[in-house]
């Protein structure tokens, strides 16, 4: 009998101020029309002062755990996709573990950029598929307000605060093929020789400072593009899938245009592309998770659907999940 990570529960967290881009518009040389136009993003959730990124990841998760029939004391596994941890260590995740009273269990972070959530998902399927652990957490959150230069409206512009996650459980998965409910196949890659087109420019090894974002935004869209419709055809291959069979893509939410520009490559509709980049803007390994907590709360994606996670980020690293929720 096939083991499948079936998702069994889903939430999340965005903090309660709103920054819109006539706010921004006071700070820096930007507007309302040019951030729209170019990423599609009208507004951004920041994290108070007094909130960690354990705060927010600890906030999604209660609601995942809320939405399940899963004790925390009863967790396996926690991992936290995250490049914004409180501390340089310990992980992040064990913050959240003790807040959850999931003593015990496993707990780490995981660090693939806005690739994370993604990462996470197939670093917890493993585990589940081989009997290593039954009931597992996996969140993203970030706070990325805090590593922005808040003068480059390259960037700045572009990222917000959040978090989401998703709890697992290994089920027997019935027949084995694209039928059965839960994680069906996951795709993860990386390629090193673009490092320097997204990254931070500090770090406890380099600078000693935790440095801000720094971006060649055109190069990151053309790479963006073909990375992603690669992950996402790879996974409809997998499974014997084709594009009209998808009910819905949850993407990473970069950028509008990334967005549409993958969703047209494949031929899928608007209708099947779940978006909330307009407001949340990019909130890097915690998009994926919102997005996907926002449509099965609204009843958008119903059990028994096909659903596509897909993205890409800093590094480059990139990849996609393919599930039956």
């Amino acid at each position: 009998m096939v083991k499948r990570s079936v998702i069994v529960g889903c939430g999340s967290y965005l903090p309660a101020r709103i920054v819109t881009n006539e706010d921004l518009a006071h700070t820096v040389e930007t507007s309302d029309a040019w951030i729209r136009e170019r990423s599609g993003i009208a507004q951004r959730r920041i994290a108070a002062n007094d909130e960690t990124t354990s705060d927010l990841a600890i906030a999604a998760a209660r609601a995942a755990l809320d939405g399940s029939d899963i004790d925390p004391s009863t967790l396996d596994l926690i991992i936290l996709a995250t490049a914004t941890p409180d501390n340089t260590f310990p992980a992040s995740a064990t913050k959240v573990q003790a807040a959850l009273g999931a003593a015990g269990c496993m707990a780490f972070d995981l660090q693939a950029v806005c690739t994370g959530f993604v990462y996470a998902l197939a670093t917890a399927d493993a585990f589940l598929r081989c009997g290593q652990a039954r009931t597992a957490l996996v969140i993203g959150a970030e706070t990325f307000s805090r590593i922005l230069d808040w003068q480059d409206r390259g960037t700045c512009v572009l990222f917000g605060d959040g978090a989401g996650a998703v709890v697992l459980r290994a089920e027997d998965g019935g027949r084995g093929d694209k039928s059965d409910r839960g994680i069906l196949s996951t795709h993860l890659h990386a390629d090193g020789q673009h490092y320097d087109m997204l990254y931070v420019d500090g770090g406890p090894s380099s600078t000693q400072t935790t440095g801000v974002v720094r971006m060649q935004g055109r190069e990151v869209f053309r790479h963006a593009v073909s990375k992603l419709s690669m992950a996402v055809e790879e996974a409809l291959a997998a499974n014997d899938v084709t594009a009209e069979e998808l009910d819905w893509l949850v993407p990473h939410q970069a950028n509008r245009r990334i967005i549409d520009s993958t969703a047209r490559k494949l031929g899928l509709p608007p209708e099947k592309v779940v978006v909330t980049v307009d407001r949340h803007a990019n909130t890097s390994a915690a998009s994926i998770p919102l997005a996907l907590d926002e449509a099965i709360r609204d009843g958008r994606v119903r059990p028994g659907q096909l659903v596509l996670l897909e993205g890409m980020g800093g590094g480059f690293t990139w990849g996609s999940v393919l599930a039956r929720v």
